[in-house]
């Protein structure tokens, strides 16, 4: 091959590679697209609101959700280590897209379930949307208290419509409007259907953990309520095979009735509670 043919045959060559090149880089650029988007929560729960998170399909979950007295009772309760409210719930995901799980607390025994209805993509659908709903059956009515209470007067009713964003691999915020049914309820003015919107956000900081954040607006709270919006604010650690969830909150109640139609507490009178949630997952 002459010296000149071996110049230009680089040349030639040059516009083959060029488009091989394209080829295989349009190639990679089309294997994130509709790919689900992951873990826009580690936890089940950001605080005490429900995330979209779901158990993978034969997954088993043990959580204890606990809530300590208010630190404002100082030392006569112990900065709040008394009179503590505990919650023990089971969780199981028949599959990937269906999570159910029973529970009891202080408040109430509850059976629920999570329903996924559309996942979040990679530059496809730009929110996860999960169906949330729940029975119970409220165990702080006690007879003695209500000679004609029957069993019906004890159901509650929720369902909740989870609407989350992952915006980064830091970055994550969540939407809930709620409707929730208690056929009996202890303040006279209070109406037995009533509606919320929660909404809350996960923060990662470091590695393992991340600072996270839920409110609660009770839209059609009775005028002359003694009870206040839930506000929590904590942290998740991520360790293995659980995550630690620690955090204040002016919300002993766990049920979600309890703490979307029966906070207590006041944040701007120191009446919080320290509480943590722990999630194992077999």
């Amino acid at each position: 091959m002459s010296m000149k043919k071996k110049l230009l045959f680089p040349f030639l060559l040059f516009p083959l590679l060029t488009f091989a090149q394209d080829d295989l880089l349009a190639g990679l650029d089309s294997v994130p697209a509709n790919q689900p988007v992951e873990s826009a929560f580690k936890a089940m729960k950001i605080v005490n609101l429900e995330s979209t998170k779901l158990a993978a399909k034969k997954d088993f979950y043990f959580i204890v959700a606990h809530r300590f007295g208010s630190v404002k009772d100082g030392f006569e309760g112990f900065f709040g280590l008394d009179n503590a409210v505990t919650q023990i719930k089971f969780l199981y995901g028949f599959a990937d897209w269906f999570t159910a799980a029973v529970g009891r607390s202080e408040q109430a025994y509850d059976v629920s379930g999570k329903i996924r209805i559309a996942q979040q993509t990679q530059n496809g659908l730009p929110v996860s949307i999960v169906s949330f709903n729940s029975l119970a059956f409220n165990n702080q009515l006690k007879e003695s208290n209500y000679p004609k209470m029957n069993f019906e007067n004890r159901m509650i009713y929720l369902t909740q419509v989870l609407i989350s964003r992952k915006f980064s691999e830091r970055l994550s915020l969540e939407l809930a409007p709620t409707f929730f049914h208690e056929n009996f309820v202890i303040e006279d003015n209070q109406d037995n259907s009533q509606l919320a919107i929660g909404m809350g956000g996960r923060y990662k900081f470091a590695k393992r953990w991340s600072v996270n954040v839920d409110y609660a607006v009770h839209t059609n709270r009775a005028s002359n309520s003694q009870f206040h919006n839930p506000l929590s604010v904590g942290v998740d650690l991520e360790t293995g095979g659980h995550v630690f969830q620690m955090h204040f909150t002016n919300s002993q109640g766990i049920h979600e009735a309890g703490f979307l139609g029966q906070t207590t507490g006041d944040w701007g009178e120191g009446d919080i509670f320290f509480g943590f949630n722990l999630v194992r997952v077999f």
